[in-house]
Protein backbone atom coordinates (compact mmCIF):
# COMPACT_ATOMS: atom_id res chain seq x y z
CA UNK A 1 0.00 0.00 0.00
CA UNK A 2 1.32 3.45 -0.88
CA UNK A 3 2.24 5.62 2.07
CA UNK A 4 -0.28 8.42 2.62
CA UNK A 5 0.98 11.92 2.00
CA UNK A 6 1.87 13.69 5.24
CA UNK A 7 -0.51 16.31 6.57
CA UNK A 8 1.33 19.62 6.70
CA UNK A 9 1.30 22.28 9.37
CA UNK A 10 0.56 25.89 8.42
CA UNK A 11 2.56 28.23 10.68
CA UNK A 12 1.31 31.40 8.93
CA UNK A 13 -2.21 30.79 10.25
CA UNK A 14 -1.01 31.57 13.74
CA UNK A 15 -1.25 35.29 12.87
CA UNK A 16 -5.07 35.33 12.68
CA UNK A 17 -6.48 38.21 14.74
CA UNK A 18 -9.69 36.95 16.35
CA UNK A 19 -10.38 40.31 18.01
CA UNK A 20 -10.63 42.04 14.61
CA UNK A 21 -13.71 40.05 13.58
CA UNK A 22 -14.50 38.25 10.31
CA UNK A 23 -12.18 35.38 11.24
CA UNK A 24 -13.56 33.23 8.43
CA UNK A 25 -12.51 35.81 5.82
CA UNK A 26 -9.09 36.15 7.49
CA UNK A 27 -8.64 32.39 7.32
CA UNK A 28 -9.69 32.25 3.68
CA UNK A 29 -7.29 35.05 2.71
CA UNK A 30 -4.42 33.56 4.72
CA UNK A 31 -4.81 30.19 3.00
CA UNK A 32 -5.18 31.85 -0.39
CA UNK A 33 -1.91 33.81 0.10
CA UNK A 34 -0.06 30.78 1.43
CA UNK A 35 -0.96 28.85 -1.73
CA UNK A 36 -0.19 31.74 -4.09
CA UNK A 37 3.23 32.39 -2.50
CA UNK A 38 4.21 28.75 -2.59
CA UNK A 39 4.15 28.21 1.15
CA UNK A 40 1.64 25.47 0.46
CA UNK A 41 2.74 23.32 -2.48
CA UNK A 42 0.53 21.63 -5.09
CA UNK A 43 -0.47 18.13 -3.97
CA UNK A 44 0.07 18.77 -0.26
CA UNK A 45 -2.78 17.60 1.97
CA UNK A 46 -4.33 20.03 4.42
CA UNK A 47 -5.40 19.04 7.92
CA UNK A 48 -9.01 17.96 8.28
CA UNK A 49 -11.50 20.73 9.05
CA UNK A 50 -11.97 19.28 12.52
CA UNK A 51 -8.19 19.15 13.25
CA UNK A 52 -7.60 22.64 11.86
CA UNK A 53 -10.51 24.09 13.82
CA UNK A 54 -9.18 22.52 17.01
CA UNK A 55 -5.63 23.79 16.48
CA UNK A 56 -6.84 27.34 15.72
CA UNK A 57 -9.52 27.34 18.44
CA UNK A 58 -12.22 28.14 15.87
CA UNK A 59 -15.67 26.75 15.19
CA UNK A 60 -15.50 23.90 12.71
CA UNK A 61 -18.17 25.62 10.60
CA UNK A 62 -15.82 28.62 10.10
CA UNK A 63 -13.12 26.35 8.68
CA UNK A 64 -15.58 24.46 6.48
CA UNK A 65 -16.82 27.76 5.04
CA UNK A 66 -13.24 28.84 4.20
CA UNK A 67 -12.52 25.47 2.55
CA UNK A 68 -15.71 25.69 0.48
CA UNK A 69 -14.73 29.16 -0.77
CA UNK A 70 -11.24 27.98 -1.78
CA UNK A 71 -12.73 24.90 -3.46
CA UNK A 72 -14.90 27.23 -5.54
CA UNK A 73 -11.90 29.39 -6.48
CA UNK A 74 -9.88 26.35 -7.53
CA UNK A 75 -7.24 26.56 -4.80
CA UNK A 76 -8.28 23.28 -3.16
CA UNK A 77 -9.79 20.03 -4.28
CA UNK A 78 -11.26 17.06 -2.45
CA UNK A 79 -9.96 13.59 -3.26
CA UNK A 80 -11.63 10.33 -2.32
CA UNK A 81 -9.80 8.91 0.69
CA UNK A 82 -7.16 11.61 0.09
CA UNK A 83 -8.62 14.49 2.03
CA UNK A 84 -8.33 18.09 0.84
CA UNK A 85 -5.22 18.93 -1.20
CA UNK A 86 -3.73 22.04 -2.77
CA UNK A 87 -4.16 22.34 -6.54
CA UNK A 88 -1.57 23.63 -8.99
CA UNK A 89 -3.43 26.91 -9.23
CA UNK A 90 -0.44 29.02 -10.29
CA UNK A 91 0.26 26.85 -13.33
CA UNK A 92 -3.40 26.53 -14.31
CA UNK A 93 -4.17 30.23 -14.16
CA UNK A 94 -0.90 31.57 -15.46
CA UNK A 95 -0.50 33.42 -12.18
CA UNK A 96 3.13 34.36 -11.47
CA UNK A 97 4.04 34.47 -7.80
CA UNK A 98 6.05 37.40 -6.54
CA UNK A 99 8.25 35.13 -4.43
CA UNK A 100 11.86 34.55 -5.43
CA UNK A 101 14.26 31.65 -5.26
CA UNK A 102 16.87 31.76 -2.48
CA UNK A 103 19.54 32.66 -5.06
CA UNK A 104 17.40 35.47 -6.51
CA UNK A 105 16.54 36.74 -3.04
CA UNK A 106 20.26 36.90 -2.21
CA UNK A 107 20.76 39.16 -5.22
CA UNK A 108 17.87 41.54 -4.60
CA UNK A 109 17.57 41.45 -0.81
CA UNK A 110 17.83 44.84 0.87
CA UNK A 111 20.93 45.87 2.79
CA UNK A 112 23.02 42.74 2.27
CA UNK A 113 26.40 42.82 4.05
CA UNK A 114 29.41 43.50 1.86
CA UNK A 115 30.82 40.01 2.55
CA UNK A 116 27.84 38.11 1.10
CA UNK A 117 29.00 38.02 -2.52
CA UNK A 118 32.62 37.26 -1.61
CA UNK A 119 31.75 34.40 0.73
CA UNK A 120 29.27 32.97 -1.77
CA UNK A 121 32.11 32.87 -4.28
CA UNK A 122 34.31 31.11 -1.71
CA UNK A 123 31.62 28.45 -1.33
CA UNK A 124 31.61 27.92 -5.09
CA UNK A 125 35.41 27.84 -5.30
CA UNK A 126 35.82 25.31 -2.50
CA UNK A 127 32.86 23.12 -3.44
CA UNK A 128 34.02 19.48 -3.22
CA UNK A 129 34.59 17.58 -6.42
CA UNK A 130 32.54 14.49 -7.08
CA UNK A 131 34.36 11.16 -6.96
CA UNK A 132 35.10 10.66 -10.66
CA UNK A 133 38.45 9.93 -12.36
CA UNK A 134 41.07 12.68 -11.93
CA UNK A 135 39.33 14.29 -8.92
CA UNK A 136 42.00 15.54 -6.52
CA UNK A 137 40.94 15.02 -2.90
CA UNK A 138 39.67 11.44 -2.91
CA UNK A 139 42.13 9.16 -1.07
CA UNK A 140 39.97 6.08 -1.47
CA UNK A 141 39.79 3.07 -3.77
CA UNK A 142 41.73 0.54 -1.67
CA UNK A 143 43.89 3.01 0.24
CA UNK A 144 41.46 4.01 2.99
CA UNK A 145 42.42 3.02 6.55
CA UNK A 146 42.44 -0.75 7.02
CA UNK A 147 40.49 -2.94 9.44
CA UNK A 148 42.86 -2.00 12.26
CA UNK A 149 41.35 1.48 12.20
CA UNK A 150 37.80 0.15 12.39
CA UNK A 151 38.54 -2.28 15.21
CA UNK A 152 40.56 0.27 17.13
CA UNK A 153 37.81 2.84 16.67
CA UNK A 154 35.19 0.47 18.04
CA UNK A 155 37.34 -0.30 21.05
CA UNK A 156 38.30 3.28 21.85
CA UNK A 157 34.79 4.67 21.35
CA UNK A 158 33.45 2.11 23.81
CA UNK A 159 35.68 3.57 26.51
CA UNK A 160 34.15 6.21 28.76
CA UNK A 161 37.32 8.32 28.52
CA UNK A 162 36.79 8.74 24.76
CA UNK A 163 33.52 10.58 25.37
CA UNK A 164 34.27 13.24 27.99
CA UNK A 165 31.28 15.17 29.24
CA UNK A 166 33.07 18.52 29.26
CA UNK A 167 35.33 20.50 26.97
CA UNK A 168 38.92 19.45 26.36
CA UNK A 169 41.90 21.74 25.79
CA UNK A 170 41.28 23.93 22.74
CA UNK A 171 44.74 22.90 21.52
CA UNK A 172 43.39 19.36 21.27
CA UNK A 173 43.77 16.05 23.07
CA UNK A 174 47.17 15.86 24.77
CA UNK A 175 47.76 12.23 23.74
CA UNK A 176 47.23 13.14 20.08
CA UNK A 177 49.51 16.15 20.34
CA UNK A 178 52.23 13.89 21.76
CA UNK A 179 51.80 11.43 18.89
CA UNK A 180 51.86 14.17 16.24
CA UNK A 181 54.93 15.87 17.73
CA UNK A 182 56.76 12.53 17.65
CA UNK A 183 55.64 11.78 14.10
CA UNK A 184 56.60 15.12 12.51
CA UNK A 185 59.96 15.01 14.32
CA UNK A 186 60.81 11.67 12.72
CA UNK A 187 59.15 12.16 9.34
CA UNK A 188 59.73 15.86 8.63
CA UNK A 189 62.50 17.03 10.95
CA UNK A 190 60.10 19.38 12.76
CA UNK A 191 61.39 20.71 16.09
CA UNK A 192 58.65 20.98 18.68
CA UNK A 193 57.16 19.60 21.86
CA UNK A 194 53.49 18.61 22.37
CA UNK A 195 52.71 21.99 23.89
CA UNK A 196 53.33 23.64 20.48
CA UNK A 197 50.80 21.44 18.66
CA UNK A 198 47.29 22.77 18.01
CA UNK A 199 44.79 20.30 16.55
CA UNK A 200 42.75 21.78 13.69
CA UNK A 201 39.91 20.71 11.44
CA UNK A 202 42.25 20.22 8.48
CA UNK A 203 44.57 22.45 6.45
CA UNK A 204 41.90 25.04 5.66
CA UNK A 205 41.26 25.81 9.30
CA UNK A 206 44.98 25.84 10.00
CA UNK A 207 45.49 28.51 7.36
CA UNK A 208 42.58 30.53 8.74
CA UNK A 209 43.97 30.33 12.27
CA UNK A 210 47.41 31.45 11.07
CA UNK A 211 45.93 34.42 9.23
CA UNK A 212 43.77 35.33 12.24
CA UNK A 213 46.74 35.34 14.60
CA UNK A 214 49.41 36.85 12.35
CA UNK A 215 47.64 39.47 10.25
CA UNK A 216 46.63 43.00 11.16
CA UNK A 217 44.72 45.48 8.97
CA UNK A 218 46.98 46.98 6.33
CA UNK A 219 49.69 44.31 6.52
CA UNK A 220 51.47 43.30 3.33
CA UNK A 221 51.90 39.57 2.67
CA UNK A 222 53.40 37.21 0.13
CA UNK A 223 51.46 34.38 -1.49
CA UNK A 224 52.52 32.13 -4.34
CA UNK A 225 51.41 32.67 -7.93
CA UNK A 226 49.78 30.31 -8.85
CA UNK A 227 48.36 29.44 -5.44
CA UNK A 228 46.04 27.06 -3.64
CA UNK A 229 42.52 28.57 -3.94
CA UNK A 230 41.93 27.91 -0.25
CA UNK A 231 44.63 30.33 0.88
CA UNK A 232 43.44 32.94 -1.61
CA UNK A 233 39.97 32.62 -0.10
CA UNK A 234 41.34 32.95 3.44
CA UNK A 235 43.38 36.06 2.65
CA UNK A 236 40.34 37.66 1.06
CA UNK A 237 38.77 37.62 4.51
CA UNK A 238 41.35 40.05 5.90
CA UNK A 239 42.13 43.70 5.22
CA UNK A 240 45.63 43.09 3.91
CA UNK A 241 47.67 43.82 0.80
CA UNK A 242 48.48 40.52 -0.90
CA UNK A 243 51.48 40.36 -3.24
CA UNK A 244 51.36 37.30 -5.48
CA UNK A 245 54.97 36.19 -6.02
CA UNK A 246 55.68 34.07 -9.12
CA UNK A 247 56.75 30.44 -8.84
CA UNK A 248 59.39 28.85 -11.06
CA UNK A 249 61.16 25.48 -11.14
CA UNK A 250 62.74 26.20 -7.72
CA UNK A 251 59.55 27.35 -6.01
CA UNK A 252 58.60 30.85 -4.92
CA UNK A 253 60.94 33.52 -6.37
CA UNK A 254 62.20 35.14 -3.18
CA UNK A 255 64.19 37.81 -5.03
CA UNK A 256 61.06 38.91 -6.85
CA UNK A 257 59.31 39.12 -3.50
CA UNK A 258 62.09 41.35 -2.21
CA UNK A 259 61.79 43.53 -5.30
CA UNK A 260 58.04 43.94 -4.91
CA UNK A 261 57.56 44.15 -1.16
CA UNK A 262 60.55 43.51 1.12
CA UNK A 263 58.60 44.59 4.21
CA UNK A 264 55.87 41.95 4.02
CA UNK A 265 54.79 40.55 7.38
CA UNK A 266 53.93 36.96 6.38
CA UNK A 267 54.72 34.58 3.52
CA UNK A 268 52.30 31.70 2.80
CA UNK A 269 54.09 28.90 0.92
CA UNK A 270 53.80 25.22 -0.05
CA UNK A 271 57.50 24.27 -0.08
CA UNK A 272 57.28 20.47 -0.09
CA UNK A 273 54.95 20.17 -3.09
CA UNK A 274 53.91 23.45 -4.64
CA UNK A 275 50.17 23.71 -5.23
CA UNK A 276 49.23 23.30 -8.04
CA UNK A 277 52.43 22.80 -10.05
CA UNK A 278 54.08 20.17 -7.87
CA UNK A 279 57.76 21.09 -7.58
CA UNK A 280 59.55 21.31 -4.20
CA UNK A 281 61.22 24.52 -3.11
CA UNK A 282 64.98 24.31 -3.65
CA UNK A 283 67.32 24.51 -0.67
CA UNK A 284 68.70 27.80 -1.98
CA UNK A 285 65.21 29.31 -1.99
CA UNK A 286 64.46 27.93 1.47
CA UNK A 287 67.61 29.55 2.81
CA UNK A 288 66.76 32.87 1.14
CA UNK A 289 63.18 32.81 2.46
CA UNK A 290 64.27 32.11 6.02
CA UNK A 291 66.92 34.84 5.85
CA UNK A 292 64.26 37.31 4.72
CA UNK A 293 62.00 36.33 7.62
CA UNK A 294 64.77 36.74 10.20
CA UNK A 295 65.96 40.09 8.88
CA UNK A 296 62.44 41.54 8.61
CA UNK A 297 60.92 40.03 11.75
CA UNK A 298 58.42 38.31 9.42
CA UNK A 299 56.63 34.98 9.63
CA UNK A 300 56.41 32.03 7.27
CA UNK A 301 53.32 29.80 7.11
CA UNK A 302 54.44 26.42 5.78
CA UNK A 303 51.62 24.36 4.29
CA UNK A 304 53.40 20.98 4.10
CA UNK A 305 51.13 19.79 1.30
CA UNK A 306 51.52 16.10 0.35
CA UNK A 307 54.89 15.84 2.09
CA UNK A 308 54.24 12.18 3.00
CA UNK A 309 53.84 11.10 -0.62
CA UNK A 310 57.28 11.33 -2.20
CA UNK A 311 58.18 8.62 -4.72
CA UNK A 312 61.89 9.23 -5.41
CA UNK A 313 64.80 10.20 -3.17
CA UNK A 314 64.51 11.87 0.20
CA UNK A 315 62.34 14.93 0.84
CA UNK A 316 63.82 18.26 1.79
CA UNK A 317 63.57 18.97 5.52
CA UNK A 318 60.70 21.17 6.61
CA UNK A 319 61.24 24.91 6.79
CA UNK A 320 60.18 24.71 10.43
CA UNK A 321 63.03 22.31 11.14
CA UNK A 322 65.46 24.90 9.75
CA UNK A 323 64.05 27.78 11.82
CA UNK A 324 61.40 26.90 14.38
CA UNK A 325 61.17 30.49 15.66
CA UNK A 326 59.84 32.08 12.45
CA UNK A 327 57.77 29.28 10.89
CA UNK A 328 54.21 28.08 11.52
CA UNK A 329 54.00 24.52 10.21
CA UNK A 330 50.60 23.22 9.07
CA UNK A 331 49.74 19.63 8.19
CA UNK A 332 46.71 17.37 7.90
CA UNK A 333 45.62 13.77 8.30
CA UNK A 334 42.73 14.18 5.88
CA UNK A 335 44.65 13.49 2.68
CA UNK A 336 46.35 10.30 3.91
CA UNK A 337 43.42 8.87 5.89
CA UNK A 338 40.01 10.12 4.75
CA UNK A 339 39.10 13.68 3.78
CA UNK A 340 35.92 13.63 5.84
CA UNK A 341 37.90 13.08 9.06
CA UNK A 342 38.82 16.81 9.24
CA UNK A 343 41.78 16.46 11.59
CA UNK A 344 44.95 18.44 11.04
CA UNK A 345 47.50 20.29 13.11
CA UNK A 346 49.54 23.47 13.40
CA UNK A 347 52.99 23.54 14.97
CA UNK A 348 53.53 27.06 16.28
CA UNK A 349 56.36 28.89 18.08
CA UNK A 350 55.89 29.00 21.87
CA UNK A 351 55.17 32.73 21.77
CA UNK A 352 52.10 32.12 19.58
CA UNK A 353 50.62 29.04 21.27
CA UNK A 354 48.13 30.87 23.48
CA UNK A 355 46.97 33.07 20.60
CA UNK A 356 46.37 30.04 18.36
CA UNK A 357 44.54 28.29 21.20
CA UNK A 358 42.34 31.34 21.67
CA UNK A 359 41.57 31.63 17.97
CA UNK A 360 40.75 27.91 17.90
CA UNK A 361 38.40 28.27 20.85
CA UNK A 362 36.51 31.06 19.11
CA UNK A 363 35.73 28.86 16.11
CA UNK A 364 34.39 25.65 17.66
CA UNK A 365 36.33 25.03 20.90
CA UNK A 366 37.98 21.85 19.60
CA UNK A 367 37.60 18.95 17.18
CA UNK A 368 35.47 15.96 18.30
CA UNK A 369 37.28 14.27 21.16
CA UNK A 370 36.39 10.68 20.18
CA UNK A 371 38.08 11.00 16.78
CA UNK A 372 41.16 12.42 18.45
CA UNK A 373 41.35 9.47 20.86
CA UNK A 374 41.11 7.00 17.99
CA UNK A 375 43.80 8.73 15.93
CA UNK A 376 46.11 9.07 18.93
CA UNK A 377 45.89 5.34 19.62
CA UNK A 378 46.28 4.51 15.91
CA UNK A 379 49.50 6.52 15.80
CA UNK A 380 50.79 5.28 19.17
CA UNK A 381 50.48 1.63 18.10
CA UNK A 382 52.43 2.25 14.88
CA UNK A 383 49.50 1.75 12.49
CA UNK A 384 49.68 5.25 11.01
CA UNK A 385 53.24 4.94 9.72
CA UNK A 386 52.44 1.48 8.33
CA UNK A 387 49.41 3.00 6.61
CA UNK A 388 51.60 5.71 5.04
CA UNK A 389 53.97 3.08 3.67
CA UNK A 390 51.07 1.08 2.26
CA UNK A 391 49.37 3.98 0.50
CA UNK A 392 52.67 5.36 -0.82
CA UNK A 393 53.20 2.05 -2.59
CA UNK A 394 49.63 2.03 -3.96
CA UNK A 395 49.86 5.64 -5.15
CA UNK A 396 53.25 5.04 -6.75
CA UNK A 397 51.76 2.26 -8.87
CA UNK A 398 48.82 4.39 -9.95
CA UNK A 399 51.09 7.32 -10.72
CA UNK A 400 53.35 5.13 -12.87
CA UNK A 401 50.38 3.75 -14.78
CA UNK A 402 48.93 7.22 -15.35
CA UNK A 403 52.23 8.62 -16.63
CA UNK A 404 52.66 5.68 -19.02
CA UNK A 405 49.09 6.01 -20.30
CA UNK A 406 49.49 9.76 -20.89
CA UNK A 407 52.77 9.31 -22.75
CA UNK A 408 51.27 6.55 -24.88
CA UNK A 409 47.83 7.97 -25.60
CA UNK A 410 47.95 11.76 -25.52
CA UNK A 411 49.34 14.02 -28.26
CA UNK A 412 52.92 15.28 -28.03
CA UNK A 413 51.77 18.83 -27.30
CA UNK A 414 50.26 17.71 -23.98
CA UNK A 415 53.15 17.29 -21.53
CA UNK A 416 53.51 16.55 -17.84
CA UNK A 417 54.95 19.03 -15.38
CA UNK A 418 57.90 17.41 -13.63
CA UNK A 419 56.96 16.24 -10.13
CA UNK A 420 57.87 13.27 -7.93
CA UNK A 421 55.42 13.79 -5.10
CA UNK A 422 51.74 14.05 -4.23
CA UNK A 423 48.40 12.69 -5.44
CA UNK A 424 48.07 14.57 -8.71
CA UNK A 425 49.93 15.39 -11.92
CA UNK A 426 49.69 18.57 -13.97
CA UNK A 427 49.09 18.14 -17.68
CA UNK A 428 50.48 21.25 -19.40
CA UNK A 429 48.61 22.39 -22.51
CA UNK A 430 49.35 24.96 -25.23
CA UNK A 431 48.02 28.45 -24.63
CA UNK A 432 45.69 28.10 -27.63
CA UNK A 433 43.39 25.94 -25.53
CA UNK A 434 41.05 27.06 -22.76
CA UNK A 435 41.58 24.84 -19.71
CA UNK A 436 38.46 26.16 -17.96
CA UNK A 437 36.29 25.21 -20.92
CA UNK A 438 38.05 21.85 -21.13
CA UNK A 439 37.25 21.18 -17.47
CA UNK A 440 33.57 21.95 -18.08
CA UNK A 441 33.48 19.63 -21.09
CA UNK A 442 35.37 16.91 -19.23
CA UNK A 443 32.68 16.77 -16.55
CA UNK A 444 30.09 15.96 -19.20
CA UNK A 445 31.99 12.79 -20.11
CA UNK A 446 32.54 11.68 -16.52
CA UNK A 447 35.96 13.21 -15.80
CA UNK A 448 36.72 15.70 -13.04
CA UNK A 449 39.80 17.78 -13.87
CA UNK A 450 40.85 21.09 -12.34
CA UNK A 451 42.14 23.92 -14.57
CA UNK A 452 45.25 25.74 -13.34
CA UNK A 453 44.90 29.05 -15.18
CA UNK A 454 42.37 30.49 -12.64
CA UNK A 455 44.96 29.95 -9.90
CA UNK A 456 47.22 32.62 -11.38
CA UNK A 457 46.85 36.28 -10.52
CA UNK A 458 49.77 38.47 -11.61
CA UNK A 459 51.94 36.01 -13.52
CA UNK A 460 50.76 35.28 -17.09
CA UNK A 461 48.71 32.11 -16.57
CA UNK A 462 49.71 28.76 -17.95
CA UNK A 463 47.12 26.41 -19.43
CA UNK A 464 46.87 23.02 -17.82
CA UNK A 465 44.80 20.43 -16.00
CA UNK A 466 45.33 18.83 -12.61
CA UNK A 467 44.83 15.07 -12.80
CA UNK A 468 44.30 13.32 -9.48
CA UNK A 469 45.11 9.62 -9.33
CA UNK A 470 44.95 8.76 -5.63
CA UNK A 471 41.39 7.51 -5.38
CA UNK A 472 41.09 5.48 -8.58
CA UNK A 473 42.09 2.01 -9.70
CA UNK A 474 44.54 1.25 -12.50
CA UNK A 475 41.77 0.26 -14.97
CA UNK A 476 39.81 3.43 -14.12
CA UNK A 477 42.86 5.60 -14.80
CA UNK A 478 43.62 3.94 -18.13
CA UNK A 479 40.03 4.31 -19.27
CA UNK A 480 39.98 7.94 -18.14
CA UNK A 481 43.06 8.75 -20.23
CA UNK A 482 41.31 7.37 -23.32
CA UNK A 483 38.33 9.65 -22.66
CA UNK A 484 40.68 12.57 -22.07
CA UNK A 485 42.35 11.92 -25.42
CA UNK A 486 38.97 12.07 -27.14
CA UNK A 487 38.26 15.36 -25.42
CA UNK A 488 41.61 16.89 -26.40
CA UNK A 489 41.29 15.71 -30.01
CA UNK A 490 37.88 17.36 -30.25
CA UNK A 491 39.22 20.54 -28.66
CA UNK A 492 42.06 20.79 -31.16
CA UNK A 493 39.56 20.45 -33.98
CA UNK A 494 37.60 23.34 -32.56
CA UNK A 495 40.68 25.62 -32.62
CA UNK A 496 40.63 26.21 -36.35
CA UNK A 497 43.93 26.70 -38.09
CA UNK A 498 45.90 26.22 -34.89
CA UNK A 499 49.32 24.67 -34.85
CA UNK A 500 49.72 23.31 -31.37
CA UNK A 501 53.15 22.51 -30.02
CA UNK A 502 54.53 21.48 -26.68
CA UNK A 503 53.90 24.10 -24.02
CA UNK A 504 56.98 25.92 -22.75
CA UNK A 505 58.69 24.43 -19.72
CA UNK A 506 58.76 26.13 -16.35
CA UNK A 507 62.03 28.05 -16.30
CA UNK A 508 64.04 28.51 -13.15
CA UNK A 509 65.03 32.01 -12.13
CA UNK A 510 68.22 32.42 -10.17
Amino acid sequence: MARRRSIISIPSLGSLDKTAGRVGQQLTQALREAISKGELKPGERLPSTRALATSLHLARGTVIEAFHQLHAEGYLEARSRGGTVVTNVNSASGFVSQTHSPKESALIGPGLPANVARLAEVARTLRPQRAAPFAIAHPAGGVAPDDKWRRLGNRVRAMRVAAPSGYIDSRGLFELRVAIADYVRKARGVKCDPGQVVITAGIQQGLFLAATVLLSPGDAIWAEDPAYPGIVAVLGNFDVSTHRIPVDAQGIDVQEGLNRCPGARVAFVTPSHQYPLGMPMSMARRTALLLWARQNNAWIVEDDYDSELRYAGHPFPSLQGLDSARVIYIGTMSKVLVSSMRLGYAIVPPSLVDAFAGARALIDRHSPAADQYVLAQYMREGHFEAHIRRIRSAYAERRTVLIAAIEEELPAWATLQSSDQGMHLVLCLPSGLDDVELADRAEKIGLVVRPISPMYHDTPPRCGLMLGFGGFSVPELRGAVIRLRTLLDASVGAVKGSKLSKPPGLEAVS
